[in-house]
């Protein structure tokens, strides 16, 4: 089983390179199931379900969210409407939606997971760990177990990933918009990325434009944060999987620019 993992999605020029690149890329890498990172399709924060059955059309087969989840009006209403669509596990109770959702492929069964860390985040989130430990309990899932980790600190993601290691086929960071090159096989067969990277420009800061984000580094004043333009790139991750046992047996980074 091959999974395809997409880093966040960023603005217009995110939704337009996953628009142009995934069904090509789809159909030469065999992937069966395509995860990717909604967080900041929308202008760079949130998504809406408009925006969502785009990605959707596109061939991403579930969305996955994380701290901008709630940023757009009306999507948490919105969000009840499709199975599809992930918001972190562990937001506090009564919050809308799911965090955990079972599909089923002509390879066999994907779980996908979607947690928010809490380290330097300002979202409120219950503890990843323990979300985590809730998921996996009761009888096994069959198939692949994706989680994906929308957190900001490294050592975080890390730890989670140790944490999980033999009990799902992989833990992939979402957040920071920068590729890690710590991907890896872990001891007892589940892979690991601490960042995906992003769908987005990287004539940029983190998507943005430059030169905004400068001035509020050097001023300390409010500025709009616009989303930047050039030098689009597609980023994430394919990971092989196992589908009698779950675990995984490769992973590969990928980088591909806009053509």
């Amino acid at each position: 089983m091959r999974i395809l993992l997409l880093g966040d999605i960023v603005g217009s020029p995110g939704r337009r390179i996953v628009a142009r690149l995934l069904p090509a890329l789809r159909a030469r890498e065999r992937v069966d199931f395509t995860v990717a990172n909604a967080e900041n399709a929308a202008a760079g924060r949130g998504v809406t379900l408009a925006l969502a059955q785009e990605l959707f059309a596109a061939g991403a087969d579930v969305l996955t969210l994380g701290d901008h989840v709630w940023d757009q009006k009306d999507f948490a209403a919105q969000i009840e409407r499709d199975p599809r669509l992930l918001r972190p596990l562990n937001l506090p109770p009564g919050c809308p939606g799911r965090g955990l959702a079972t599909f089923q492929t002509p390879a066999g069964p994907v779980t996908v997971v979607s947690l928010l860390g809490r380290t330097f985040m300002r979202a409120q989130a219950d503890c990843p760990f323990r979300a985590a430990d809730a998921a996996l309990r009761g009888p096994p899932r069959g198939g692949a177990i994706v989680v994906e980790f929308h957190a900001e600190a490294t050592s975080e993601k890390i730890a989670l990933g140790w944490y999980l290691d033999g009990r799902v086929s992989a833990v992939v960071g979402s957040h920071t918009h920068v590729q890690t090159a710590d991907d890896s096989i872990r001891p007892r067969g589940t892979a690991y990325l601490s960042d995906l990277g992003m769908c987005g420009p990287r004539d940029s800061v983190l998507g943005r434009e430059k030169e905004p984000i400068i001035q509020r580094f050097m001023t300390g004043m409010p500025v709009r944060f616009d989303i930047a333009e050039r030098d689009v790139w597609l980023e994430g991750a394919l990971v092989d999987v196992d589908p009698t046992n779950g675990r995984a047996t490769a992973i590969r980074r990928l980088q591909l620019p806009e053509v």
